[in-house]
């Protein structure tokens, strides 16, 4: 059977610059991410896909809860089908149970729907290899020329299909369970789990229940006109109060896609991925558990951790900011735990990929065999330098993706840089998820922290934004 398949798709209109970026295709949905458009990448993709796996082998899709998931997941699926391969849709879902079922089934890859933390107009692509780890660089490139292809292609390849089969997400919960510590009871522990409106909603209070926690649960229905809107990992205010105000023993926030969470103490205090990997690295050395006592973090991670973590013995190394660039740096050097300030974390352990919900299990499990408070555990780590990451839009991706070759800016981070010397550091990237150029300044003191933060934005702003 000879199959044509080709979507409404003007690949001249696609942006110069690579549509894979740190995590994905990412953009507004309806102008880059549209059906036509994700068709013609689940054709793309499939294509790819076959020739790296067997004939059989399905891909997994999942998604988050934005208006516009359903939408994407469907065209993509067409798509996918059309290249002879079968689709098992689970969903509603966390991005890691994309990627945990697709490495425990047997699938050619994965892909989820979502835009992490990003605003409910936004979403995103993301590609899981067979192994569940995010696809490698090469079959980005190679699906990328695909769709970039200005000639349409033929298939003789038969029909995929489509199935709906959101009950594998129990073998993802009991995937969690098993990682966990057999006589886990967490009974007694008050927990507040902020769900963000999306994909954390069905798994993560049922979890925390199973065992033994009083719950309470914020933002805790899918909802895509509010996902992430004042709620979630980047917006933690409503967390902390409900944790004072419950009496709570801790509490966890999660993005959009929960591949990501950030903890709040007792005392409603923000306890970021830093914090998450200085305690749970000192419990997996104190077991003997952390190859030569190694954690990987990125250049976000702050100043306060890596001394901390290098003054009891532990070793520190940095990457890129980005969880695969994390990944690929535990993979090279065998570290078993990595992370990032943000929260996502990994540990090889467990998983292959940054879990949210794995990580607040584990976070928890961790206060409960200590049988001291989180905020007791807190205080003994280390003290964070004051950091401040402010993002700047700048909607023009031509000078977004040049921002290095900007003569004033970098004429003003050199002289920031010399006047902390090493009482600080600065930090300037654009982000490989939003339209903005981020700046980061991390200083001794709060004044001077403010200080060239505030003087490094206002450059951005009048010779990149304007």
């Amino acid at each position: 059977m000879q199959l044509f398949v080709r979507a409404d798709v003007d690949t001249n209109l696609l942006p110069k610059t690579p549509l894979f970026g740190t995590d994905g295709i990412r953009g507004k949905a309806g102008k880059l991410l549209t059906a036509p458009f994700a068709l013609h990448l689940g054709y793309c993709a499939g294509k790819v896909l076959r020739e790296t796996t067997a004939d059989d082998a399905p891909v997994i899709i999942g998604q988050d809860s934005r208006n516009s998931s359903d939408t994407l997941a469907m065209a993509i699926s067409a798509g996918l089908t059309a290249a002879g391969l079968d689709v098992w849709h689970l969903g509603l879902c966390p991005t890691p149970g994309v990627a945990t079922l697709t490495k425990d089934s047997g699938a050619a890859g994965g892909i989820m729907i979502s835009a992490s933390h990003n605003p409910p107009e936004d979403n995103g692509i993301k590609f899981f290899s067979s192994k569940g780890t995010k696809l490698d660089d090469l079959l980005t490139q190679k699906i990328e020329q695909q769709l970039r292809a200005t000639e349409p292609e033929n298939s003789d390849r038969s029909w995929g299909k489509h199935y709906y089969r959101p009950k594998l997400l129990e073998n993802y919960s009991q995937i969690l369970r098993q990682s966990l510590p057999a006589a886990l009871d967490l009974t007694g522990m008050r927990v507040v789990l902020d769900l963000a409106w999306g994909a954390a909603v069905n798994i993560a209070p049922a979890m925390f229940k199973q065992l033994g926690a009083e719950v309470i649960s914020l933002h805790q229905l899918p909802d895509g006109d509010c996902i992430n809107v004042g709620c979630g990992s980047t917006h933690l205010d409503l967390l902390q109060q409900a944790v004072t105000a419950y009496q709570a023993d801790l509490g966890f926030a999660f993005d959009g896609d929960a591949d990501r969470v950030i903890a709040v103490d007792g005392c409603g205090r923000v306890v970021d991925g830093d914090y998450i990997l200085y305690l749970w690295g000192n419990c997996l050395k104190q077991q003997q558990q952390l190859p030569d006592n190694l954690i990987i973090a990125t250049v976000m991670a702050n100043l306060g951790f890596e001394r901390a973590w290098l003054g009891s013995g532990g070793k520190l190394q940095r990457t890129s900011v980005g969880d695969r660039h994390v990944q690929a740096a535990m993979w090279r050097t065998g570290a078993m735990l990595g992370g990032e300030q943000s929260g996502h974390i990994l540990c090889h352990h467990h998983g292959v990929t940054g879990d949210g919900i794995q990580t607040a299990l584990h976070l928890s499990a961790l206060v409960r065999q200590s049988k001291v408070s989180l905020t007791e555990l807190v205080d003994g780590s280390f003290q964070t330098y004051p950091q401040i990451l402010q993002n700047v839009r700048v909607e023009d991706s031509d000078r977004r993706s040049c921002w290095q070759e900007c003569e004033p800016l970098q004429q003003a981070i050199s002289q920031a840089e010399t006047a902390m010397g090493k009482q600080g550091r600065v930090l300037v990237r654009a982000s490989g998820t939003e339209p903005v150029i981020r700046v980061m300044v991390e200083a001794i003191n709060l004044e001077l922290t403010n200080y060239w933060t505030n003087n490094l934005v206002s450059v951005v702003r009048q010779h990149l934004a304007a």
